[in-house]
């Protein structure tokens, strides 16, 4: 990088940095730390509030190229951007899977009148969106799903069931991998639809989880209709679509996740530190390795951006989960005999809800068995894993 660039690049730092500190205050600083894995039902239409403020003045969306609403910022600048809100403890945003997701997939592969129907809305955090992958019989295998679309006139037809999907509850509008080729089997036959949520067919169903909360849902579409010109990369092309969607997902925003488990692991460090378990020699050797691979995590991650990610970033979800995972263990253990008991009316505390939430982290968003088959077959060209 050439001096010009870095200078820009720190302009650009002290900029959001400057900005977050004037506007996470008054109603906006009780926000901080807010919501995030586990705790989305933290302060939901507060946060919804925070994110429209943040679009008001320019900052949502940086990623996307200005033409669409966005700042197009360079991918050290993203870094720069998400690297800043995280430390700033700002609280976590309620559009990330129309920002981060959906937004670029229309992007890359929407039609013009899809790109004007959606984005704005995105852009201003008038829309918020969930996904519609994972069903009952096809969580991390994509491929096998069997929720049907069938055309009828200039609406496609939607039945069936979708499942784990990340705040329904919120959402006005979903994108669903259909069968929209009867007989169709695997990848072939699978559209990507755009689907409105609020309408007389779709039910959402919330699931329960350890922690008390309900983040995941049952979605369920009984002649559920969308338009017709709502498919994304046209009839037939829904597997690349969604896995163009995935790669997306594994981009830079990743690394933000990675400044949020910093501050985990912190916290894990200094509650060894009160209950005295960091004098254990086996502990404190586990603590070094958590910072040690959380490093590892980050400049992986690092070089893996740009664009649609792919298989290389596989890899990715397979190091994070199994480290998260660990680190609620850990913190089980340095918390002691207290962390087995809860406070009234199941009231968790954080250590607490990191742990029983990462239990979920090496199973939603492809499971650690899935993602190392896609690992040995498509990135090391290995034998597939023999299928019934």
């Amino acid at each position: 990088m050439d001096a010009t660039q870095h200078d820009a690049d720190e302009r650009f730092r002290a900029e959001i940095r400057q900005w977050l500190e004037e506007n996470l205050t008054g109603r906006y600083a009780g926000l901080r730390g807010r919501g995030g894995s586990g705790r989305e039902h933290e302060d939901f239409e507060a946060r919804l509030e925070w994110n429209r403020h943040m679009a008001a003045s320019g900052w949502s969306c940086v990623a996307w190229p200005a033409e669409y609403g966005g700042r197009g910022l360079s991918l050290a600048q993203q870094v720069i951007f998400h690297e800043e809100y995280a430390r700033a403890d700002a609280p976590a945003r309620v559009n990330h899977l129309g920002e981060e997701l959906v937004g670029p997939t229309l992007i890359a592969h929407g039609t013009v009148e899809q790109k004007a129907r959606f984005l704005p809305g995105i852009a201003g955090v008038e829309q918020l969106w969930c996904q519609g992958y994972s069903e009952p019989g096809a969580g991390s295998d994509l491929a096998a799903v069997a929720t049907k679309a069938t055309l009828d006139g200039d609406s496609w037809v939607i039945n069936g069931q979708k499942v784990w999907t990340s705040l329904a509850q919120n959402a006005q509008w979903c994108f669903v991998i259909a069968r929209t080729t009867p007989g169709s089997a695997r990848h072939r036959g699978l559209s990507y639809l755009l689907v409105p949520m609020e309408q007389p067919g779709v039910e959402v169903r919330p699931i329960v989880q350890l922690t008390a909360t309900s983040e995941f849902n049952e979605v369920f579409f009984d002649d559920a209709r969308t338009d017709a010109s709502l498919v994304v990369g046209g009839e037939g092309n829904g597997f690349k679509i969604a896995m163009a969607t995935l790669g997306f997902e594994r981009g830079v925003s990743t690394l933000a996740q990675q400044i949020a488990f910093r501050r985990e692991l912190d916290a894990v460090i200094e509650t060894a530190t009160r209950t005295g378990a960091i004098d254990d020699a086996v502990i404190r050797d586990r603590i070094v390795r958590a910072r040690m691979e959380l490093e590892v995590i980050r400049q992986h991650a690092l070089r893996t951006l740009g664009g649609e990610q792919g298989d290389a970033a596989s890899v990715v979800k397979l190091l994070w989960a199994r480290w998260h995972r660990s680190l609620g263990e850990l913190a089980m253990e340095v918390a002691g005999p207290g962390s087995l008991v809860v406070g009234e009316d199941y009231a968790l505390d954080d250590l607490q809800t990191l742990f029983l939430f990462s239990r979920a982290d090496t199973i939603y968003g492809g499971s650690d068995e899935i993602q190392r088959n896609v690992i040995a077959e498509r990135v090391l060209g290995l034998p597939r894993e023999a299928r019934p």
